[in-house]
């Protein structure tokens, strides 16, 4: 072989070589030579099972969650809408890598399809998780993996609305796995009760509800023989009372207080009457508004306790205005009144209310007996029919002038007579007016008790 043909064999040999060197030593840079190194595009990858290798020790399972928001709180269904983020960690112990060997890849997004994911539910949940779904998952080269998606809950809540609109509300959201036992799987927490609290409240966003805290505990529970590991996130929430303070509350004691002020309206004609009924159904309208926030509950809301006194209290002076009214026509058709009116009301009530009713009595007993003596006595009635008589005989002797003296003499004194009965009458009807008067202020005085206690107790109740 001539020596320029040997030397150009062994330039191509080296070359050949020398492509194969750099071939070898090159490094994989591809994500789906990762992938398929990791064997994640077979379809007879087994990924029902728990990834490890050996089968009796428990999967650890890290969760973590991030309340953003409480999007409802439904007191008639005692349901919680909140949204959230929830966090999940555990490791594989099949899918791990050198990420020298891949171009330092130490990361890789994957389909939650491809992988075990542990079957963790909400015990209290009651609809279907309704947010989007996220498509991937992040899979580390120590076998890490980590998921992470938004969560909009709907969950159980034993509320406790007896401070409603100034009540705090706990809530707990429970996680932890459905089929697996605590010999399978341990649920751990994250974070701490104080951090998660802190990082929590940086991010919610307030509207009715304000977080106070965000506690989180591990928790074992048994059921049907078997253990279940649980991690409890107790949520602790605020509500902001001014909404309903606005709406709800003034109102109230604004018709209250117009009722109670309805009470100097006068007692004759029916304008306090018909007054009052508006009152009652303009508080009704309130009690309804109440019932639909509410549900039923063994302890009422003290609201709900207030307003129901208050309306007790309105139709008690509804029914008396009536009962007063009633008197007052009492007063024309029966002018003398029951001795057992007189005896509770005129002097026991009135004396307990301190009203004087002395001088009242006084004077009319005295035109009572003035009154009596001039219609009943027969002596009196005599002797003036006999005088009219005399009058009569002599009116033909007597000149004009006293005829007419005498004729007037006559009317005056029936003018007389019918004022005095007109006096009694009167006197009758005033103390029917007195009686009235009396009972009036004593629902009165017992409205404003009344009101005045109840009020204190809710203030007492809110405030502690």
């Amino acid at each position: 072989m001539p020596p320029f043909q040997s030397s150009k064999s062994q330039i191509l040999i080296l070359l050949l070589v020398r492509q194969v060197a750099i071939g070898i030593s090159q490094k994989i840079c591809s994500y789906d030579s990762l992938i398929s190194n990791l064997s994640l595009d077979s379809e007879s990858r087994p990924v029902h099972g728990r990834p490890v290798k050996d089968w009796k020790e428990p999967s650890l399972i890290s969760i973590d969650i991030d309340l953003e928001a409480v999007l409802d709180m439904d007191e008639k269904l005692q349901l919680l809408s909140s949204l959230m983020t929830f966090t999940v960690t555990w490791e594989n112990e099949f899918l791990t890598w050198n990420s020298e060997d891949f171009c330092g890849i130490s990361r890789l997004h994957i389909l939650p399809e491809l992988l075990w994911t542990p079957d963790i539910y909400v015990s209290e949940r009651t609809e279907e998780d309704q947010s989007p779904p996220v498509p991937y998952i992040l899979l580390y080269s120590n076998g890490t993996i980590y998921w992470k998606k938004p969560m909009r809950l709907v969950t159980a809540c034993s509320l406790d609305l007896y401070k409603f609109p100034f009540d705090i509300q706990k809530c707990n959201l429970t996680f932890g796995p459905y089929t697996y036992s605590v010999e399978d799987i341990i649920m751990v927490q994250n974070t701490d009760s104080k951090q998660k609290t802190l990082s929590s409240q940086k991010n919610f966003a307030k509207g009715e509800w304000l977080l106070l805290g965000l506690d989180v505990f591990s928790k074992n529970v048994t059921n049907e023989d078997r253990i279940y590991s649980k991690v409890i996130y107790r949520i602790t929430i605020q509500r902001t009372p001014m909404l309903y303070i606005i709406n709800l509350i003034v109102p109230a004691c604004f018709l209250v207080l117009v009722d109670i002020a309805s009470m100097f309206i006068p007692m004759e004609g029916g304008e306090r009457l018909g007054f009052k009924i508006t009152v009652v159904l303009g508080f009704s309208v309130l009690l309804l508004i109440l019932n639909d926030f509410l549900p039923n509950s063994e302890i009422p809301p003290i609201l709900g306790i207030f307003c129901t006194v208050c309306l007790i209290i309105m139709i008690v002076s509804i029914v008396d205005s009536i009962f007063i009214s009633y008197m007052l026509h009492l007063s024309a058709v029966r002018p003398d009144v029951p001795k057992w009116l007189k005896i509770w009301v005129l002097r026991r009530l009135a004396y307990i209310m301190c009203i004087s009713t002395k001088e009242y009595a006084d004077e009319n007993a005295t035109v009572i007996s003035n009154t009596k003596k001039e219609t009943t006595d027969p002596t009196s009635s005599q002797e003036t029919e006999l005088q009219d008589r005399r009058h009569l005989l002599k009116e033909h002797q007597d000149s004009a002038e006293i005829k007419l003296l005498k004729r007037l003499l006559v009317e005056i004194l029936m003018i007389r007579r019918h004022l005095i009965m007109s006096k009694k009458e009167e006197e009758a009807k005033s103390e029917w007016h007195m009686v009235a008067f009396i009972l009036d202020r004593f629902i009165l005085i017992l409205y404003l008790f009344t009101v005045l206690i109840i009020a204190i107790t809710v203030v007492v109740v809110w405030v502690s």
